[in-house]
């Protein structure tokens, strides 16, 4: 089976609100799946049916082929947006109590602690209490509790919030190196870049329903539109612009360059090729920039939402 996690069907209603309606996705195995959609689009929801901490009216959850049973828990990592430790606790009898109730042992869970602790260069604060530590470091601990116990599924849920920019490329560093030791990630956020830089697959969901899922490539080029942004060095950019008008679909540009060029957005028609347009331009003007317009994960969602 090449998928780790199925859902079928599910929905959820919390009185008159339909918060999941007949969603399914299905999570390859040894991927990072990005569950993305506005506030209040169900992905929180769909997440706590995943964690059974709350149950689906309709449809059924599979791990690895099975129904979701509770003892399915320990195979299962969750970093939630709205982090769960205890404040007056310290660091390191808190993170062995959570690792026990994952199924480790005490001494398990004091050597894969040293471990994570030394990777992760914060031994330190093995007695300091989490009240003591800031925002991003006590996200430190999370991840690492969350992950402990080294589960088939990792699910995080705006993992770098509160990071500064040297500890979010950290942890990424870090969930990039957990995917290729096989662990399977459901990842949910709402900063687009990182979606880029660590997902395979993804799914969106709005208003209850899922809009769009998908390989991510597969996604972008099914809605990339053969636009190509062009930088042109030219001393006359109104007469270079006219011609290519007559032979091309010209759109308005906003990419930057360094160069102080004429920039144009050209968008192609089905005959016309990338190389024949490229060889069309160098005889009108030096061609400083020439790239194709590839929609970011970003671009795509906007889309979406505002299509549904």
């Amino acid at each position: 089976m090449n998928d780790l996690l199925v859902a079928q069907s599910v929905s959820k209603n919390f009185g008159n609100f339909k918060a999941l309606n007949k969603v399914s996705i299905a999570v390859p195995k040894g991927s990072i799946f990005g569950l993305l959609g506005p506030n209040g689009a169900g992905k929180t929801t769909l997440i706590r049916i995943i964690n059974q901490i709350t149950m689906p009216d309709e449809g059924k959850v599979l791990l690895d082929g099975a129904p979701l049973q509770p003892h399915h828990i320990r195979d299962i990592g969750y970093l939630p947006e709205e982090r769960g430790l205890y404040k007056s606790m310290k660091v390191g009898e808190q993170a062995l109590y959570l690792a026990q109730l994952k199924g480790l042992s005490k001494s398990d869970a004091k050597e894969r602690l040293k471990y994570w602790f030394d990777k992760l260069d914060i031994g330190e604060w093995w007695n300091k209490k989490i009240q003591e530590l800031s925002k991003g470091q006590a996200q430190k601990i999370q991840f690492v509790v969350t992950v402990l116990h080294r589960p088939k599924l990792l699910i995080f849920d705006e993992p770098f919030s509160g990071f500064d920019p040297i500890n979010a490329n950290l942890i990424k560093d870090e969930i990039l190196q957990l995917r290729d030791e096989g662990a399977t990630v459901i990842f949910s956020t709402h900063r687009m870049e990182s979606v880029e830089e660590l997902c395979d697959h993804i799914a969106l969901i709005h208003k209850s329903n899922k809009v769009l899922d998908g390989n991510l490539n597969a996604i972008k080029r099914e809605f990339k539109t053969n636009t190509f942004e062009v930088g042109l060095q030219t001393n006359a950019p109104e007469e270079v612009t006219k011609i290519i008008n007559e032979k091309f679909e010209v759109l308005p540009a906003t990419f930057k360059n360094l160069n102080d060029d004429l920039k144009l957005n050209i968008k192609l028609n089905g005959t016309t090729t990338s190389n024949e347009l490229l060889s069309f331009l160098t005889t009108k003007a030096e061609v400083h920039h020439f790239v194709e317009v590839i929609p970011s994960a970003n671009d795509i969602f906007i889309q979406t939402v505002k299509n549904n």
